[in-house]
């Protein structure tokens, strides 16, 4: 089994959505995509915490496993967000960002993590992720995933991380962004010609496409969920089912493996959307995900 090495934010998160609200919820990349990832295989954590990082959120992923020797806890509060689903639940509204400690967080890596195999470089400052890679030895896969805000004011920064990856997770609104396209379907091979092999953008309750150098595009919906408590972290979420099912693989990622990995990313999205913060992924076993597997080929086979 090889390890995979996340590096992004943990944080406490205040979510509103039109079935409740959650004040102060576990929340951040890193914590969703290791709940997620960690059902497959060895995961290790960067991060910064602040005092206020409670132990129980410590013990949820010392429980499954997660490699927490680059997580620093550091004087100060953690990362906290804001924010409001109001009617379109694939885009939250952000009501408030408090950076906290993760405003000087300096990802720097044991010297036991460097070897990894498989590196996913969440949302963070493109300066940052490149200062990763350049700490790591000789990663068999490479991902990364953005924003809009790193690609209206770090373009070139973000363009340089996008050259040394095999793929790039991104949003829909984002890859037209990045692009200038006016869809997902043309927008997705602009971005391997920027350097990675593959793409998958990420489209919310409408599913993902796949977009690989040597197949072409691959495209799937997602599984009907009739009730969506709360999506936030759906994409972390996805991003963890997809690094985990690649990283238990035995060999070199194929296109074929690609294809199961969105597919498994996409049944572990949804679980969490089905609860507030982490609450629901956390539950999810993998007997869980066989049953959901299970109904969704019902969904997806004539």
């Amino acid at each position: 089994m090889s390890e995979i090495l996340v590096v992004g934010s943990l944080a406490y998160d205040s979510i509103q959505t039109p079935s409740g609200r959650a004040d102060r919820a576990l929340g951040g990349s890193a914590n969703y995509f290791s709940l997620a990832a960690s059902l497959f295989s060895k995961v290790r954590v960067v991060g910064v915490v602040g005092e206020d990082y409670e132990q129980k959120d410590y013990d949820l992923l010392n429980n499954r496993g997660v490699d927490l020797a680059g997580l620093s806890k550091v004087p100060g509060k953690t990362f906290h967000w804001a924010g409001a689903y109001e009617g379109d639940m694939n885009e939250a509204k952000t009501l408030n960002t408090e950076l906290n400690v993760f405003e000087h967080f300096n990802p720097q890596l044991p010297e036991h993590y460097k070897d990894s195999s498989f590196v996913f470089l969440a949302n963070i400052a493109p300066e940052l992720q490149l200062q990763v890679l350049s700490q790591v030895k000789t990663p068999k896969f490479v991902g990364l995933d953005t924003m809009n805000l790193w690609i209206n004011i770090k373009k070139d920064a973000l363009l340089e991380v996008v050259k040394k990856v095999n793929l790039v997770l991104i949003n829909e609104g984002e890859a037209k962004m990045l692009t200038g396209a006016s869809n997902a379907i043309s927008a997705a091979p602009m971005i391997t010609a920027m350097g990675p092999s593959a793409v998958v953008i990420k489209r919310g309750e409408y599913g993902f496409a796949m977009y690989t150098k040597e197949e072409g595009y691959f495209i799937l919906p997602a599984m009907p969920i009739p009730t969506v408590i709360d999506p936030t972290g759906a994409g972390d979420t996805f991003a963890g089912g997809f690094f985990g099912y690649l990283a238990a693989q035995k060999t070199v990622p194929t296109v074929a493996a690609l294809k199961q990995a969105c597919i498994m990313g996409s049944m572990m999205a949804s679980h969490t959307i089905q609860d507030f913060s982490v609450k629901a992924l956390a539950k999810v076993t993998l007997a869980d995900l066989e049953k959901r597997l299970t109904e969704y080929k019902k969904v997806i086979t004539i």
